[in-house]
């Protein structure tokens, strides 16, 4: 009896045994599982996080529909997404300065050199330029037509006309204020109207109210058919517009990941024959002349 008790202690032991064994295997197997599957997701979140690319530009280079040409072309060619962000130049670059973006599209040269100077970018590439106009109602109360930008400043001013800015910080809203600054008066009351919007709802504002306002040519040409507003004061050298395309500075922004890499593509391909070859061909089947100008190209 004691010799079978015996035995049957042992098988028990022998399967207390081989369940601890299967049990640390399974364990085993799961953490493995668990560590790989975690390993991969991490992998694949990184592959995704370096395929894309945080684009800040201004409203004028989305409101005109450029963005929609330049992206796809570029996306197909390369292994990476774009994200346009569109804001005004000031809040593109302090989006470049705060590491929320990987590059910037921009129009301001002064705020351009600053941000390359102090270390924000990397380097600075002419890519295109347009202008701006002055439009206004098609019977111009003021008669500012044919004048200068300054002239039709203080034109304006004197008759208290409505005046839609932008309001926005953006290049946009710089070179008008530039402009006023060059007539020595500062715009204020009721007749000038802050709209604190991007181009293409500050076009909608000042259509609305029939006012004056200064616009770049390409979104006022992407929108002419929804407005009734024209052009009156135009070619004036100091409506020049040119935009600049910039890469954030990694070393900036150590704790951030700043997809520096996608950013140079980006670059490259905007300022390369075929991102110039559609900056140069977008606008002339629609309008019968280009949106912008391409600088490295012509």
């Amino acid at each position: 009896m004691k010799s079978t008790n015996n035995k049957n202690i042992k098988k028990n032991e022998v399967k207390v045994n081989k369940f601890r064994f299967l049990n640390v295997t399974s364990i085993l197997i799961l953490s493995t599982f668990i560590i790989t599957t975690s390993v991969f997701a991490f992998s694949c979140k990184e592959k995704v996080k370096d395929a894309e690319i945080i684009l800040a530009t201004t409203t004028s280079t989305y409101d005109s529909g450029l963005l929609d040409e330049l992206i796809p072309v570029f996306e197909e060619e390369t292994t990476y997404k774009v994200k346009p962000i569109a804001v005004g130049t000031g809040e593109a670059i302090a989006m470049g300065e705060r590491g929320e973006a990987d590059v910037i599209l921009v129009h301001s040269r002064e705020e351009e050199d600053r941000f390359v100077e102090e270390g924000y970018g990397t380097e600075r590439r002419d890519v295109m330029h347009n202008d701006f106009v002055i439009i206004g109602p098609e019977d111009d109360p003021s008669a500012i037509s044919g004048l200068t930008a300054v002239e039709a400043y203080i034109t304006i001013s004197a008759n208290e006309a409505s005046f839609v800015s932008r309001g926005d910080d953006s290049g946009t809203n710089k070179k008008e204020i530039a402009i006023w600054e060059e007539t020595g008066t500062t715009p204020q009351g009721d007749w000038y109207i802050e709209s604190g919007q991007g181009m293409g709802e500050t076009l909608r504002i000042a259509d609305e109210k029939q006012a004056y306002t200064m616009t770049d040519r390409g979104t006022y040409l992407a929108q002419q058919n929804n407005l009734s507003l024209v052009v009156l004061v135009e070619g004036d050298e100091i409506l020049f517009n040119p935009y600049r395309v910039i890469p954030v500075n990694p070393e900036k922004h150590k704790d951030i990941d700043i997809n520096y890499e996608g950013a140079q593509a980006f670059v490259e391909f905007i300022t390369g024959e075929k991102g110039q070859a559609i900056i140069k061909e977008f606008g002339v089947a629609e309008y019968g002349q280009p949106l912008f100008y391409p600088d490295v190209i012509k």
